[in-house]
């Protein structure tokens, strides 16, 4: 019996995918204007291959942008890139249309619900803060915090530790396969894969495993689950 439904953050519980490039466009045309010396067709994938290299929870993309493109840091235009991506960024941050109706959902039917989330423990507060949906979690759970990400067995039985759920009576809702689904069954919990395209070698990794997942569409799918 499932009494604890634990959470990935990003592209599970908002899209931040479609928000996160039009927020990176908007601070490269405010750079562009005020001298960055690239069009956004030369720009964005530039920032692209710096955050790929130095990963999403780096501080300084547009500090190695510019200086990869005047062989040092301009501070005037990472201020401006840094305050128009943060601009856009919170004007778009929106759960998806379903999360919070769920979230209520599962509230009322008695589950404890966490978050399990690899990055820096104060930003990931911070998203679920924008988003409304802070009060709903009993726990939230960082690699930060714990020192090792999805999808090391660690985190999720830190997660399990902290609301004092046995694993067969957890399920790990979230969108990367290896990340959040794997992880999660490798910890002995179940879990649900949500907004997210298996490729043919997952598929044939679940059948060959036997693995307890389930796969949905969206979020709203949960209600028919739990």
């Amino acid at each position: 019996m499932i009494k604890a439904v634990y959470f990935d953050i990003d592209d599970t519980l908002y899209d931040t995918s479609s928000f996160a490039m039009l927020a990176r466009k908007a601070a490269l045309s405010v750079m562009i204007e005020a001298g960055l010396p690239l069009t956004q067709e030369e720009a964005y994938p530039l920032l692209k291959e710096i955050i790929d290299e130095k990963g999403s929870n780096y501080g300084k993309h547009f500090n190695v942008l510019t200086e990869r493109v005047f062989g040092e840091e301009n501070p005037l235009l990472i201020a401006l890139g840094v305050i128009t991506y943060h601009n856009v960024k919170f004007a778009l941050l929106r759960p998806f249309p379903q999360t919070i109706p769920t979230l209520i959902y599962l509230k009322s039917k008695g589950y404890h619900l966490g978050v399990i989330s690899n990055g820096l423990t104060i930003k990931q507060w911070e998203k679920l803060i924008r988003l409304g949906i802070h009060h709903f979690f009993d726990e939230v759970v960082t690699s930060e915090e714990v020192g090792v990400e999805k999808p090391d067995q660690g985190i999720f039985r830190e997660a399990l530790n902290r609301m004092a759920c046995k694993p067969e009576n957890s399920v790990m809702v979230g969108d990367k396969f290896k990340e959040d689904i794997i992880g999660a069954v490798n910890a002995g919990m179940s879990a649900i894969l949500v907004n997210s395209k298996l490729k043919d070698d997952e598929k044939d990794y679940i059948k060959r495993e036997k693995l307890d997942i389930e796969i949905i569409s969206n979020i709203g799918e949960l209600k028919n689950i739990l």
